[in-house]
């Protein structure tokens, strides 16, 4: 049925260009995407509230009274951990999951743009991932009367956290064409992510040489500018912080659009 729908929704043979058509294919896409995945979306948000609740409650278990501070880094790590969980994690073994019912190069023949099919995907994943943050964050407020203050920095932040983490995930999911390795190297990247990046604990406990590793990595640098922009004061390396992102965001692309490009 999914099928069907996309067929009728993306006519083949069309070869109109410009931005008109490009929103009006991206546009389609969006909604395809939220009809097609509409169980797997609802399961996802339902999984993502669960989770990121669970990591702000969850911390305070390990605290017969938890620091306000720790509370506060732990809290404002989790919205990049939210968003990373879509677009880096879920995204690729979605992939995987269409190469085992064969369902993958039906999707690759759909007569869309690769630029249209990546900027669909993204916000889906934003769709996924931005309101179990929002929750996420609200339940610490209230939880341990965080000073948390929002400011409008929070939108490029959650934007280039997510697009960066997507196209990563994007260009795993149809670089590797095995199922069984996308989901070796998520898993992998999961244990990367809590275990070996500064994104729920600081930089200053880690082992020097680990930190100076994570600086080339992007996820020091997705918890840099998000905490930034939900906490009050400076912050230092902000700057730093938003031009490596951005490279790896970019770089991320080109690889998603190489990926995607490809037949396998």
């Amino acid at each position: 049925m999914a099928e069907a729908s996309a067929a009728a929704l993306v006519p083949h043979g069309t070869v109109e260009r410009g931005a008109r058509h490009w929103w009006h294919e991206y546009t389609v896409m969006v909604r395809w995407h939220l009809a097609s995945l509409r169980m797997w979306l609802a399961t996802l948000t339902i999984v993502q509230l669960l989770a990121g609740v669970g990591f702000v409650l969850g911390i305070s278990l390990f605290f017969a009274h938890i620091p306000t501070t720790a509370a506060l880094f732990v809290s404002t790590g989790v919205p990049v951990i939210n968003l990373l969980t879509v677009g880096m994690i879920l995204g690729p073994q979605l992939v995987a999951d269409q190469r085992s019912n064969g369902s993958y190069e039906y999707l690759r023949s759909m007569p869309v743009s690769r630029s249209v099919a990546a900027a669909a995907w993204y916000t889906v994943c934003l769709i996924g991932g931005v309101p179990a943050m929002v929750v996420a964050l609200g339940v610490a407020q209230l939880r341990y009367d965080l000073p948390l203050h929002v400011s409008p920095m929070i939108v490029p932040a959650v934007l280039l956290t997510s697009f960066a983490g997507t196209m990563l995930g994007y260009a795993l999911g149809h670089a590797i064409g095995s199922p069984m390795a996308t989901r070796m190297v998520t898993q992998l990247l999961v244990f990367v992510v809590f275990g070996f990046a500064p994104v729920l604990y600081p930089l200053s406990q880690m082992p020097r040489w680990l930190g100076a590793v994570n600086w080339w990595l992007p996820f020091r640098h997705m918890a840099v500018v998000t905490r930034a922009a939900l906490t009050p004061g400076g912050h230092a390396a902000v700057l730093s912080a938003y031009v490596v992102l951005c490279v790896w965001a970019i770089v991320c692309a080109a690889l998603a659009g190489r990926a995607l490009g490809r037949r396998p």
